[in-house]
């Protein structure tokens, strides 16, 4: 049966009130990483991350033929899949149990799969959070990423009772270190000390910090939304944002931290999961952001090399009424040879 004439329809996602536990939502198109999404990616956050730069370092020490795909556009696309359900997203509050099971190449193709865990409404506002479970897979099926987020969302009409308590103390776990550590375990960590010179992970020591000497500027804001996939309205339309200011992706603070990081750590080989991930202020576009970055622990592999616990502290310096504001409390695991 055909629709009727001047039938209209909204598109959009759903508010607090349209989920259920159980939900799955998995119908984002699968993307596949190529070099244009690697340069594009590049341009807006920067990239001076050795092996997914160099194709002759990536293969001699990983094995394969195709580079390595930079962690960070991995988890962008990622999480750019799971915004069918967060398109009226208010905020994203956490994740939990952020670990790499496989790092993919370029021209590896991802799929992600999103369900809702638990729902808690909030009593002092007509929002309520919804922890996801995101899972994404590449084109054999096997295991990328597999964590949880929680992300605020508002009802469709403020008085509504869902009756959602959940407790979101049981979701999630801590990301498992020896899982992460499988990702890297037939690459030839000898080979990118040889290789590369400079400090390597023989060199850190716990309790080191770094404060990352100038800034980044936020841009390109709606732009990495736009390639990644991520259909959040506050990332796009001043319209849905409190103070008519578009809200920056997570991510790109995420991304531009990273960058900082490699400036103090230019050996860091990968990384390979998430303690946290804290979004502590907002972001807004033509904001400067600036780091610290601490090593809280080291643990050395078997095989050499070792992982490197990391803390990164980001600040963002608003143009407009010269205000400094704490942005970004990450913490979060990196591979050094």
């Amino acid at each position: 049966m055909s629709n009727p004439t001047n039938t209209e329809f909204v598109s959009g996602g759903p508010y607090f009130e349209d989920l259920a536990v159980g939900d799955v939502v998995d119908q984002a198109p699968a993307v596949t990483l190529t070099a244009g999404h690697a340069t594009t990616h590049q341009s807006v956050l920067g990239n001076r991350m050795r092996l997914a730069l160099d194709e002759r370092l990536s293969r001699y020490v990983t094995g394969r033929e195709r580079p390595l795909a930079h962690p960070g556009l991995v988890w962008d696309v990622a999480i750019g899949q799971s915004t069918l359900v967060t398109h009226r997203v208010v905020a994203n509050l956490f994740y939990r149990g952020f670990a790499f099971h496989h790092a993919p190449s370029i021209g590896d193709t991802l799929h992600t799969r999103t369900e809702v865990v638990a729902l808690k409404q909030n009593r002092s506002r007509p929002t309520g959070l919804a922890v996801l479970r995101m899972t994404t897979t590449d084109q054999d099926e096997r295991t990328v990423l597999d964590f949880w987020r929680c992300a605020m969302l508002p009802l469709r009409s403020a008085g509504t009772d869902t009756g959602h308590t959940d407790d979101f103390s049981r979701v999630g776990a801590e990301a498992d270190t020896r899982t992460m550590a499988e990702v890297a375990s037939t690459w030839d960590l000898a080979r990118f000390r040889r290789a590369v010179p400079g400090m390597h992970f023989a060199d850190i020591s716990p309790g080191t910090t770094w404060r990352v000497d100038g800034g980044d500027v936020v841009s390109c804001a709606p732009e990495l939304a736009r390639l990644t996939g991520n259909i959040a309205a506050v990332h796009h339309d001043r319209t849905a944002t409190t103070g008519g200011r578009r809200l920056v992706y997570g991510g790109h603070t995420i991304g531009l931290a990273l960058h900082q990081t490699l400036r103090a750590l230019p050996n860091l080989v990968t990384v390979l999961g998430w303690h946290s991930c804290d979004h502590t202020g907002p972001v807004h576009e033509d904001d400067t952001l600036f780091s610290t970055v601490t090593v809280e622990n080291t643990e050395p592999l078997p095989r050499g090399g070792g992982l490197v616990h990391l803390r990164s502290l980001v600040r963002a310096s608003n143009p407009a009424d010269d205000e400094v504001i704490d942005v970004l409390d990450w913490r979060y695991i990196a591979l050094m040879s």
